[in-house]
């Protein structure tokens, strides 16, 4: 397994201020063979992150400077190539709701479980590769209904496990995110079309009619 790791050399970048974040996670996935590079400021990771998009983000809320909400909004991160974690403590939940609004890929809670983290970066990387593979197109929602043009792409992506009877659990699995985070996709997915629940939303997309 790490060999397998090991011959890609993906490159995992973590944005925290905090110096005992950044070498409690590169300790971590420097194990399982990744290259990891620190940054303790916005600034520079962006300058870094738009000419050398990583295999993933690690990327804390609150730093000095630009938040961790700044960084996605100059990201344009529901575009960007590579998942964006959102580094958040227990009291920050409503922030990492806010950022998975702005493009966030999904958020890890403190303190950190090493082999949860690992695994879903995996998950993550995993399901990266079979969008890019074209693998998750036969999921999408292809045509048109009411609304569609106010949704992300990751939205359009959650919407059609959601058509296709999906649960929150089965939905997260296969496209690499929490079941929470398919729960924050949900709820703005119906907030952006007016469905006041998971029928609503089916017969929105199917029929392009509410109830």
């Amino acid at each position: 397994m790490m060999g397998r790791i090991q011959k890609t050399e993906q490159a995992i970048y973590i944005v925290d201020d905090d110096p005992a974040v950044r070498d409690a996670l590169g300790v971590v996935f420097e194990l399982e063979g990744y290259a990891v590079t620190g940054y303790e400021s916005g600034d520079a990771f962006l300058e870094a992150a738009k000419t050398h998009p990583p295999a993933c983000v690690f990327l804390d809320v609150h730093m000095p400077g630009r938040s961790g909400l700044d960084i996605l909004k100059a990201l344009n991160a529901d575009h960007y190539p590579a998942p964006i974690f959102i580094i958040s403590g227990q009291g920050d939940i409503p922030m990492a709701v806010t950022a998975i609004k702005y493009g966030a890929f999904d958020f890890i809670e403190k303190p950190f479980d090493a082999e949860l983290i690992v695994n879903r970066v995996r998950e993550a990387l995993d399901a990266q590769a079979r969008r890019a593979a074209g693998e998750h197109k036969g999921d999408v929602v292809t045509h048109d209904f009411p609304g569609r043009e106010l949704l992300t792409p990751r939205e359009i992506e959650v919407l059609g496990q959601i058509t296709a009877g999906a649960s929150n659990k089965e939905a997260g699995r296969h496209l690499g995110i929490s079941p929470r985070t398919i729960e924050v996709h949900r709820a703005r997915i119906m907030e952006k079309l007016g469905a006041r629940n998971a029928a609503d939303l089916v017969r929105i997309v199917l029929t392009g009619e509410h109830g």
